[in-house]
């Protein structure tokens, strides 16, 4: 199947550099009802505005989702009420059991389903940012972002597979940087903040450093993990395994939403340890 026009679903400050980076393809978005820097986002990155979603879909050979993972399952039904029967990519951070409903629900409409994951920030540079993928039509995809910065492979595993490894990617990277923060704002309460530091320093020397970045990186876009850590857990509870530790960085990075898209300068190490400390934050 030759993929002439994709639809992105939305153009995020990830979702738009994925969308630049289609290659030979239209990219079409729906502007009725995004923010201003969305549009700013979209026009940047070259996509064309349709004036409804059926308008969109009815022009196109497949659809991109690139949303929260709360998301996912809304913005695929809204898709499917459209009885799209193309491509429907999910790139979202969500477990294999969501990735599998998801395709059942663009299934039923006639569409093919195709799991993706990206991992890496969002596409400015080659070598930085993968688009992984696993399903019936992944080969196609792939294709689309050929010769692009944004390096798209394709994985074994069937249904699923790219979005489980999604959640086990994340859940080091997101969730040691919940947990760096939570054992900081501990040693805060303690009174040992201090003292820590300075055995870190000594005996775990990359770990001052990581907890200042992730108070600066990771905490203006904590709102937007809170679902990917629930999903992780979710993940973890479906093989068996304890998925205590993920729900309780969910709650962390929920005590972060006051810092929602805070930016030059982050948030102060203090601030973060702060909110963290208040339950009602």
């Amino acid at each position: 199947m030759q993929i002439k026009t994709v639809t992105l679903l939305h153009p995020g400050n990830m979702g738009a550099t994925v969308g630049a980076a289609v290659q030979g393809a239209r990219v079409l978005w729906v502007a009725a009802g995004r923010s201003e820097g969305t549009r700013q986002r979209a026009s940047k990155a070259g996509l064309a505005d349709m004036a409804t979603l059926a308008d969109a879909v009815g022009e196109s050979d497949a659809v991109l989702s690139v949303c929260p993972p709360h998301a996912a399952e809304d913005v695929a039904e809204s898709v499917a009420g459209l009885g799209f029967g193309g491509l429907y990519v999910d790139a979202n951070a969500v477990s294999r059991a969501t990735a599998q409903k998801v395709g059942g629900t663009v299934g039923k409409a006639g569409a093919t389903f195709v799991d993706g994951a990206i991992i890496g920030p969002p596409v400015t540079k080659p070598g930085r940012t993968r688009l992984y993928l696993s399903g019936a039509g992944a080969e196609g995809v792939a294709k689309l972002f050929s010769g692009s910065m944004l390096d798209a492979r394709v994985i074994e595993g069937g249904l699923g597979a790219a979005s489980a490894l999604k959640m086990t990617y994340a859940a080091w990277t997101k969730g040691s940087d919940a947990l760096i923060l939570a054992i900081r704002a501990l040693a805060a309460r303690e009174g040992v903040e201090e003292a820590l530091l300075q055995e870190w320093a000594g005996s775990q020397p990359n770990l001052p450093g990581k907890s200042e970045r992730a108070a600066s990186v990771a905490a203006p876009k904590g709102w937007r993990y809170v679902g990917e850590m629930e999903e992780i857990a979710a993940s973890f509870e479906a093989a068996g395994l304890p998925a205590g530790f993920h729900k309780a960085a969910a709650d962390l990075y929920r005590r972060l939403a006051p810092f929602k898209d805070r930016a030059d300068p982050g948030p102060e190490v203090k601030e973060v340890l702060d909110a963290l400390q208040d339950p009602g934050s």
